[in-house]
């Protein structure tokens, strides 16, 4: 169970095969941090919404206050909140026009919508998205950076978006600093708390590895089995696995095994699912061959 992912996109998926969970240490270099001309959204947003009408609660909220709860959300959510007062109409407006670079910048990404896949637009369009306060448009910049090998630009991106309670941003950031900087495991344990009780599955199962490996916190196996079942619950395949493992030797409990093997069972296909049963019904322990 020894593995450690890579980031992953504001999407929550990612294409990359398991790595090592164990990295050869490196000096830590100074990260680098987004520059100003991204960040001029933070830089130029009023402090407070321009003659709010008295006994109104929700148009008194501060531009900045609104901005940073709405950073991580997506285009429906947006719509939703823009309707609640012309306060929030206005001061979304940055967020709203970052979900069209967002959507653009994956277009290039991923060859869609009918133009050819180019990086660099990506990374151009994810970062004028960023500079508008999407910490969607942040990740995904990150992750752009990171593939480019410009990894401490990425992480910039990502501790941003962490900051701004980005429940990817926290997971791919200590993702990073597990693989590059040892000596921050401990802020790594922390942002993997936050993202996994934010309900972010990958973050769940990575936690669960930590606690299963005692790799930066203290060993517990029924805690890992906790957080494995939790990533299960949400689709994740490789907890799935590991807290079938961890049931069938007996660390963390038994009595959830049942329950385990209904969540798995939920994810199969109906074809798949007769499949499973059926092997697992004529399954025969094979006799040991002697060395």
């Amino acid at each position: 169970m020894k593995q450690m992912t890579w980031p992953c996109n504001s999407d929550g998926h990612h294409h990359f095969a398991s790595l090592p969970f164990f990295r050869k240490p490196q000096e830590s270099p100074i990260l680098a941090k987004p520059s100003k001309s991204h960040l001029s959204f933070f830089n130029s947003a009023p402090k407070s919404a321009p003659n709010p009408p008295q006994g109104s609660d929700f148009s008194a909220l501060p531009y900045d206050v609104l901005a940073r709860i709405a950073a991580s959300f997506a285009l429906p959510s947006l719509k939703t909140a823009s309707l609640v007062c012309r306060a929030w109409r206005d001061a979304l407006k940055p967020l709203r026009e970052a979900m069209v670079f967002l959507k653009w910048g994956k277009r290039f990404k991923h060859g869609r919508g009918g133009v050819k896949a180019n990086s660099r637009k990506a990374l151009d369009s994810f970062l004028k998205g960023a500079a508008r306060g999407s910490t969607l448009a942040m990740v995904d910049a990150g992750l752009i950076y990171w593939e480019m090998g410009k990894k401490e630009e990425g992480i910039a991106w990502y501790r941003l978006a962490a900051e701004l309670g980005d429940p990817t941003g926290q997971c791919n950031l200590a993702i990073f600093y597990f693989q590059a900087y040892p000596s921050k495991t401990m802020q790594a344990i922390g942002w993997l708390y936050q993202a996994s009780s934010a309900g972010h599955v990958r973050a769940q199962y990575q936690l669960a590895l930590c606690l299963h490996q005692g790799r930066g916190v203290k060993r517990s196996l029924s805690e890992a089995a906790r957080w494995y079942l939790r990533a299960a619950e949400g689709g994740y395949v490789r907890a799935m696995y590991n807290i079938s493992l961890c049931y069938l030797m007996g660390e963390g409990g038994e009595r959830a095994a049942g329950h385990v093997k209904n969540v798995i069972l939920q994810q199969l296909s109906a074809s798949s699912r007769d499949r499973a049963m059926l092997l697992a019904d004529t399954w025969r322990d094979l006799p040991a061959h002697s060395s």
